[in-house]
């Protein structure tokens, strides 16, 4: 029974099991058609979406197709509409051009017969010409033997006769015309003298420096004097036996004063004693080292400004010991004149006026530059500095022309040359122009109140100026009272007063000065 028992449930348990998994079977197979269905739908949706934007699609082609092709054919017949008209005008001017081609044709054809009728006359002209000539002739041949006759003399006489009293008049017009060009020289020659001189000044003009015969360096503090005496003195000493120069230290306040005639060895002391105190180190050793190194190097500027001042008036293949002699010059003055920028101003002054007078620019500016060359070695060499420069160009094979100008300007001999002329005369008009040289505070003040009171005494003048170191004086006059035809008078007076009641150096340009205003405000 148990057994049996067993069996038959385990039979049913069988039974139940096969009937739950065919239930599965059938719920899972329902599922699966289910979902095939709907992927059917989605699909034939999907078709149709396609569908229909392919046909949208397609419309929108064949839109945008027409629209195209309604574009290109307006395009087409707007540029078969400019090229109709292009054409037209072409025709048009192809028209014209005929018609102007018949015309021209026209009138060539009008002038080629003018031309035939024309050298048809000028043939029968020709000829009434040529049977003239030979009338001509004729009548010349008989009144040639009638005036042969009556004369008494032949053809070649009478030539000959005509061409000796020709010649005896050309000879005495010639000598009258010579001696008018002479005595017309002779007047103007004094004018154009002071022309070329005067064009000569106005073109060039020179920085002056005054150099004196001390100078004076700043000390930090009176201390450093001290230091610059040295133990027992034996610094300034050395310095003093090193450089020639004197070395002043006084009361004055944080100042020492270096005194010598000699202005090159005061200016390689004032170089060494501003490096010495610059750099603290003062002992004879040191200033015996910084002292060379400043001679050096005053040695060096003086050879370049030398050779800046040739090479601004374009002088060249001058020898080193001349350029080094003319650069001394930068540390000579001569009544406060600094003697490099004389040379330099008798150079541009001669060669302007050789300019002017067709001579040779080239070597008078050489010789004004060098014409006193020798005042380079005065402090070094006995002689003057005539003797002294002459020696040293004559030395370096200068030419003639710069050796007379260096002894002419001085004359120790006459002018040989018309440059030399020049150079003297550029020496005098640059030493004597107003600011060249020192004078007296007290006179040049009285000098320019001179010149204001001499102006100011005309009637009709209001204010004057006197301006550019006195050298210009302009006067203001009233417009009411003075003319413009007057001015001229008046610069003419006030000139002439100057030059009868004044002494100064050069020239003086009285300028006139005329002006009416009129004046209103905006309120």
């Amino acid at each position: 029974m148990d057994s049996l028992a067993i069996v038959l449930a385990g039979a049913v348990a069988l039974l139940f099991g096969s009937a739950g998994y065919v239930g599965r079977g059938l719920v899972e197979r329902a599922r699966k058609k289910k979902d095939v269905a709907a992927a059917a739908d989605e699909a034939s949706r999907m078709l149709a979406r396609a569908q229909e934007e392919a046909d949208n699609l397609r419309t929108s082609r064949v839109l945008e197709g027409k629209e195209e092709v309604i574009r290109l054919r307006e395009s087409w017949e707007k540029e078969e509409a400019k090229h109709r008209e292009e054409t037209e005008k072409i025709e048009a001017r192809l028209a014209e051009r005929a018609s102007a081609m018949d015309r021209r044709f026209d009138n060539l054809n009008d002038r080629e017969s003018t031309q035939e009728q024309r050298a048809k006359d000028q043939e029968a002209n020709a000829e009434a010409l040529s049977g003239q000539t030979r009338d001509l002739e004729q009548s010349q041949a008989s009144v040639r033997v009638k005036l042969e006759s009556l004369s008494g003399l032949s053809q070649t006489e009478a030539k000959k006769e005509l061409v000796e009293d020709l010649q005896d008049e050309a000879r005495a017009e010639a000598a009258n015309t010579l001696r008018a060009i002479k005595e017309e020289a002779q007047r103007t020659a004094d004018r154009e003298a002071k022309k070329i001189i005067g064009l000569s000044i106005q073109r060039m003009a020179a920085d002056q420096t005054a150099e004196m015969t001390v100078s004076v360096v700043q000390l930090p503090s009176d201390e450093m004097k001290g230091r610059i005496i040295g133990r027992e003195g034996r610094n300034i000493r050395s310095f003093e036996q090193a450089t020639g120069i004197d070395v002043i230290i006084d009361d004055t306040p944080e100042a020492v004063v270096l005194s010598g005639f000699n202005p090159v060895r005061r200016e390689v002391a004032r170089i060494a004693l501003g490096r010495l105190i610059e750099d603290g180190r003062i002992h004879p050793g040191r200033i015996e080292e910084v002292v060379d190194k400043s001679r050096e190097e005053v040695e060096e500027s003086m050879l370049q400004a030398a050779e800046e001042v040739l090479y601004e008036l374009g002088i060249h293949n001058v020898h080193r010991e001349i350029v080094k002699t003319l650069g001394r010059l930068k540390f000579r003055t001569s009544y406060g004149q600094n003697q490099l920028q004389h040379a330099k101003e008798v150079a541009q002054l001669a060669g302007s006026m050789a300019a002017e007078m067709g001579l040779d620019v080239q070597e008078t500016k050489r010789a004004g530059v060098l014409h006193d060359v020798g005042k380079g070695l005065t402090h070094e060499h006995e002689g003057t500095h005539v003797e002294l420069g002459y020696r040293l160009c004559k030395k370096h094979e200068e030419s003639a022309i710069v050796l007379n100008a260096i002894k002419a300007h001085h004359d120790e001999e006459p002018h040989h040359f018309p440059e030399t002329f020049l150079v003297t005369a550029g020496d005098a008009i640059s030493g004597s122009r107003p600011g060249a040289r020192r004078e007296m505070l007290e006179g040049y003040v009285k000098r320019l109140e001179k010149l204001e009171e001499l102006a100011m005494e005309h009637p009709g003048v209001e204010r004057c100026f006197a301006i550019q170191a006195g050298r210009e004086i302009r006067v203001m006059v009233e417009p009411e009272k003075v003319t413009d035809q007057e001015m001229a008078q008046i610069s003419e007076v006030v000139a002439r007063r100057i030059e009868s009641e004044l002494q100064y150096p050069g020239q003086i340009k009285v300028v006139t000065i005329r002006e009416t205003r009129a004046v209103d405000f905006a309120r």
